[in-house]
Order: C-alpha cells, then structure tokens, then sequence
C-alpha cells in the first residue's frame, strides 16, 4: 500500500454517491506498501479501505483480484470483501485511476514476526491454496521466472549505484535460475506477497490476509518459498532456523508438500528472492515525484539470495522429518 495520487474531498464525495454507506467521517492515506494507491475511509456505516489502481495493475485484470476475494471468503478465508455500489458493480473510478472499496479487517500485522505468527501464516497459506482450487477465474503470473530478465533490464544501468558489481551478480545468477527453474509442480492460485503487512493478527490469533493484488496461477511451492524470505529473516540478515520450521510445519499440517515441492525448494527460495530483489531494485531507481512511499531497500533480498545460493538440500531449511 502506498499513496501515488491524492483525492481531493470533492472528488471523494462524488464517488460516494453511488454507494449506500452514508456520509465520510475521515479520510486518510495508508503509506506502508509500494504498489496502488490507499485510503482509509471511515464512513457512518463502517470503515473501508479505498484503493486506487497503479502502476503494476492491469484494469482488465481487476475482476480477477475482486471475485477472488469473493471466492476465499465464502470458502471461509478471512479477507477482505469488495463493496458493491447501488447498481451491484464493484470497480468504479477515481481521480482517473480504476478504484474499489473493501471491508476493512480488525487486526494488525506483526512488525517483528515471531515464532507463532510464521506458524499460523503457514497454515494460513495452505488453506488459500486449497480454497482457491475452486475459482474459476485464472490469471498468469505477470512476475514469474521467464519475466525477471526483461525486469532486470529495465534496471541494468543504475544497478551498481546500488551496490558496486551488483549487475553482473544479478545477471549470473538470472542464468542459473533460467537453467535450473522447475517445469511441473503441482500449482493453484497463490497470493504471491504475503509479506507481514498483508497478515492481521489480534493477539495470538491470525485475523485476516489482505492484499491480493498479485494473486495469481503459480506453483504452490514458489508461494511458500515467497514466506520464507518475507517471515523467516532477522533485521541483521540471519536467517532463523526456528521460523522457517514453524512457517513449513505450519504449512504442511494442511496441506503437505509432494516429494518434488520439497526437492525444489531452494531454487524457488533463489527466485523468490530474486523476484523481490529486481522489483525493489526497480522501485529504488524510480520513485514517481511527491509520491507519499518509502522505497524498500533492495539489498535487504540481495542478503537473502546470497543464504539461498548456499543451500544445498531442502533439510537445510531444518524441515522436521
């Protein structure tokens, strides 16, 4: 989540009138995030989230993303809802950008993950996977292995600005993951940023998924790899054994991994993180001017590619046998 482009109050006001959610009480920007444009609007039916479409969304894709939502909650997911204007429709428009408004989910993220929440986000992810099967709608991965190279290029000029020698590490190791990337794993409808910010907790207990903006039809194992990079590391780049146990057993109670998943499991952790090594990178060397967004340091990922290179054999990953 992120602020791209402001709304002005007049502009608010005219959207809300073809909903039945009263009057605005508040109206405020989310800036955590990268990707679209948020708000948090409190209404005197409710508060909402508020999202306008940028940059990596493609309009025509957006009935995806909103009967996806649809579909997980009534296979009792909690996440959020889209909210339906008076004529049933779900998108509409905003200060030109394609927006919708969904429920709002009690809860907060955990700003340092512990134990139980890498436990209950792999359980979390195992039931997405299996509700998902289900859906009818399929969308391909616009970030999966065969894009990153043409996204690197994008980027290929400043990257040592960055870091020094930064472009040829991506590029050698863009070779190995083209060569060595798996064909037939068993695959669904995966979330693909199920980052700490994107799970509610309330205490102990895991509220709600959000965000699913990147949902899409990918190998279900590439989805649990995107969790051990995003839950599984210290603030100093270690990573922590005792997590990633968590995060797998939390998975595998619901859903367990076939005897290949596993096998594959450290080259999808190198992808992983090479995917959210060059958006970042991206994102790093194109921040839009008096946008209200703090670009992620890409070398947070470029740490975490590094552990996954040194990984020999999923066991490494301390899976519990």
């Amino acid at each position: 989540m992120a602020v791209y482009t402001d709304v002005t109050d007049e502009a608010l006001y005219a959207f809300l009138t073809t909903y039945d959610l009263g009057r605005a009480r508040s109206f405020k920007g989310i800036a955590e995030g990268v990707e679209n444009t948020n708000y948090l609007l409190h209404c005197e039916s409710g508060y909402f989230i508020l999202t306008l479409y940028e940059k990596r969304v493609n309009p025509t894709e957006l009935p995806f993303f909103i009967g996806l939502m649809e579909h997980l909650a009534a296979q009792g997911l909690s996440c959020p809802l889209p909210v339906k204007r008076r004529d049933g429709g779900a998108l509409g428009e905003l200060a030109g950008r394609p927006a919708a408004l969904v429920t709002f989910l009690d809860g907060v993220s955990a700003r340092k993950p512990e134990v139980h929440h890498c436990l209950e986000t792999g359980r979390a992810l195992a039931r997405l996977h299996l509700a998902g099967q289900g859906f009818g709608l399929r969308r391909e991965n616009a970030l999966a292995q065969p894009h990153w190279r043409p996204l690197f290029e994008t980027s290929r000029a400043g990257a040592d600005t960055v870091t020094p020698g930064l472009a040829g590490e991506i590029a050698r190791e863009l070779d190995t993951l083209e060569k060595s990337w798996p064909k037939n794993l068993p695959r669904g409808i995966i979330h693909a940023d199920l980052f700490p910010d994107n799970v509610f907790f309330i205490g102990k207990t895991l509220s709600g998924l959000i965000d699913f903006y990147f949902a899409c039809e990918d190998f279900f194992a590439y989805d649990l790899a995107i969790c051990l990079n995003a839950w599984c590391f210290e603030p100093d780049g270690a990573f922590n054994a005792t997590k990633g146990r968590a995060m797998l057993q939390g998975y595998e109670s619901l859903r367990p991994l076939e005897a290949e998943e596993r096998a594959a499991l450290p080259i999808l952790s190198r992808g992983a993180a090479m995917r959210f090594l060059l958006t970042r990178l991206y994102d790093w060397l194109n921040v839009p001017p008096g946008a209200l967004v703090k670009p992620k340091n890409p070398l947070d990922y470029l740490a975490r590619l590094r552990f996954h290179q040194a990984i020999s054999a999923p066991s490494e990953y301390v899976w519990r046998p």
